[in-house]
């Protein structure tokens, strides 16, 4: 079980636990869903799927995530919304993570240069929070510079690796554009080339990082695109991960088969199949967004229409005109209506990725 080998059982983890925890996986050929939450409520649903399928979980925010955390009318102008709303959502989450009684490693989503400022706000707090308690606050990061040329983006990500290394903090990284659109990143209409990592590009992140600490992934690109779409309208290729790695460990001169720690990205509306191939291959974390964002809208979406003639005024209702309404519109019961969605689909998500009662 992957608590043995962890020296924090439940709550946030960091540093080598979450080495242990992403070694650990591979191993047991399977990958650790990455959650989008954007509120206390979104936290809790993964939470609640977590701990009820047994299984690790990774929360992470991103930046128009943290804003709406902070609070939508907060001005973003300088990124101070989005490092507030990171900072209040990674409290909360280290709050109340371990009555979860699972381990969480809380990280934050793609980070792209015109963000970078976000970033540095969060390290800021992060070293601040270790000089009080000895760890980083968020377990991990993720700095997304795809959009840029390779050696900028690969000297600039070593750059950060460095300042986070002291605290033992993870960092992932992105080589390759992941397609579609997500957060305000708009790649809808990149070339597909753009979209399929090569094997060159892995090896020289890795040589580079590795030369730092080990704590480091990598979000190569195989086709991942951001969003659900059509089935067949979307080419993963998930073999060239493997090949990535055979190449790597060639080069390096690596015993272990998967020498690197891959992060699949875009994975909403992939099928089953596509996910276990890819962590076959080494891939530890995937990301659901989209599909979970729909799960929480359908429990609300359907708790209204069953109560429709409930919710139309504070008192009147088909049981009579007197009759008072608050039982159906206080957001405790409806907003909850979504939490079980939602944590529904992420305990789909534990399944397919191998992840339930591994804990």
């Amino acid at each position: 079980m992957a608590t043995s080998i962890l020296s924090r059982k439940k709550g946030v983890i960091v540093g080598d636990d979450v080495l242990k925890l992403f070694n650990y996986a591979q191993e047991k050929k399977f990958a650790i869903p990455a959650i989008n939450v954007t509120s206390s409520s979104t936290a809790v649903a993964a939470l609640e799927a977590a701990r009820d399928k047994k299984s690790p979980i990774i929360l992470q925010i991103s930046n128009g995530g943290a804003a709406y955390f902070a609070g939508k009318g907060v001005p973003n102008g300088k990124q101070e919304a989005s490092i507030a709303g990171a900072i209040a959502g990674a409290l909360y989450i280290r709050a109340v993570a371990p009555t979860y009684d699972i381990p969480v490693v809380l990280h934050t989503d793609h980070c792209a240069k015109k963000l970078l400022p976000w970033l540095d706000g969060m390290l800021d707090e992060d070293e601040r929070y270790f000089k009080e308690h000895g760890e980083p606050l968020f377990s991990s990061h993720m700095i997304d510079l795809s959009e840029e040329e390779v050696d900028w983006n690969i000297s600039t990500t070593a750059k950060y690796l460095k300042r986070a290394a002291p605290m033992k903090q993870w960092l992932e990284m992105e080589i390759g554009i992941t397609g579609g659109e997500e957060d305000g990143v708009n790649n809808e209409s990149v070339d597909n080339n753009s979209l399929y990592t090569q094997p060159d590009d892995i090896y020289n992140i890795y040589h580079t990082l590795s030369a730092i600490c080990p704590y480091f992934s990598i979000a190569a690109g195989f086709g991942n695109v951001h969003g659900v779409y059509k089935p067949g309208n979307v080419k993963l290729h998930p073999e060239l991960l493997g090949k990535h790695q055979k190449y790597v460990k060639e080069k390096i001169g690596a015993k272990e088969d998967k020498p690197v720690f891959l992060v699949f990205h875009g994975g909403s509306g992939s099928s089953k199949k596509e996910y276990t191939d890819a962590i076959s291959y080494g891939v530890v974390k995937v990301n659901l967004d989209t599909d979970l964002q729909y799960a929480y809208l359908t429990g609300i979406r359907d708790y209204v229409l069953k109560n429709k003639d409930y919710v139309m005024t504070p008192v009147g209702n088909p049981d009579g005109e007197d009759k008072p309404n608050k039982k159906y519109f206080d957001p405790r019961v409806w907003v909850r209506e979504g939490e079980k969605t939602m944590s529904a689909r992420v305990q789909e998500g534990l399944e397919d990725f191998n992840t339930a009662g591994q804990l």
